[in-house]
């Protein structure tokens, strides 16, 4: 007998919207080089698979995909896992519990009307700042100019609240629509500091009801562009709390529009701790054939 399956568009409430995620359920039997096979299969930017917890206290143990490699926790892949667990484990409790390689992951389940309709995830671990990396350098990475890499609140670096990301604030929407992969530059730069994924943001809203606007590209792993990238915010979200000295920030996070899947993210931090969440759509079910 295969294996179930179920894929989901996370951070979005419409169909073929926001990031596909790909959720193996019941996956103990497989081994490490067959979950990165099914993952390359899939073909999405994550895919989760389910085991069974190390500790029968928490809900399940998750480990995450890309086509190249396994993470040790990302946004989107938590937030459509609880998602998917919740809606066919009516006896979950209101927060999930996930062990990852980057350690314990609550996920609070989003109910409307007491229907599961997405879920929100607590970072497992406190903000972290590693290397700064020079503007000009990441302007190029990214096919602007050096000027639209912005250095005046700070400087592009990488942080980490579970992943580490380098993150850069650029000027404006129009650069941010502009920019493009430019793998040459990518190759100099990265990886840096074990990311090879650059996550940049504008302030300027172009119009639309958000307050940051954001891209993130990942040539390197696999990943030419993410539609929603929820380690990335939420890691961004602490970034900026800090910077501002706040105990508290919420932000309204646009994603994925200039790909053609646009996606919503809810970020926020508050008792020391960085959460994101969004709204998830079911799109598949299936089997998978035995390894």
């Amino acid at each position: 007998m295969g294996l179930h399956y179920f894929t989901t568009d996370v951070f979005t409430e419409t169909l073929f919207g926001g990031n596909p995620l790909a959720v193996v359920l019941d996956a103990a039997g497989l081994s490490t080089a067959q979950m990165q096979a099914i993952a390359r299969e899939f073909n999405y930017s994550e895919t989760t698979f389910v085991l069974p917890p190390d500790d029968p206290a928490h809900t399940a143990k998750v480990r995450i995909f890309t086509p190249g490699s396994e993470l040790p926790f990302a946004g989107h892949p938590n937030v459509g896992t609880a998602f998917i667990l919740a809606r066919h484990r009516p006896d979950l409790p209101e927060t999930l519990l996930f062990e990852e390689k980057a350690g314990l992951v609550p996920v609070a389940l989003m109910r409307d009307g007491g229907t599961v309709v997405g879920a929100e995830l607590t970072a497992p671990q406190p903000l972290s700042l590693k290397s700064e990396a020079d503007p000009a350098r990441v302007a190029a990475c990214l096919g602007l100019s050096p000027e639209e890499v912005l250095s005046a609140a700070h400087r592009p670096v990488v942080a980490s609240v579970g992943v580490p990301f380098l993150i850069a604030e650029i000027a404006s929407r129009d650069a941010l629509r502009r920019a493009r992969i430019v793998a040459s530059a990518f190759a100099e730069l990265m990886p840096l500091d074990g990311t090879g994924g650059i996550y940049f943001y504008t302030r300027d809203a172009g119009g639309e009801e958000c307050d940051i606007q954001a891209r993130m590209f990942s040539p390197l792993d696999g990943i030419g562009e993410d539609p929603a990238t929820g380690s990335a915010t939420a890691t961004t979200a602490a970034l900026l709390a800090r910077i501002a000295g706040a105990d508290e920030l919420a932000l309204r996070i646009h994603q994925g529009v200039d790909m053609g899947r646009p996606s919503r993210l809810l970020a926020r931090v508050a008792q020391g701790k960085t959460h994101v969440g969004g709204r998830c759509v079911p799109v598949m079910e299936g089997t998978l054939a035995s390894p």
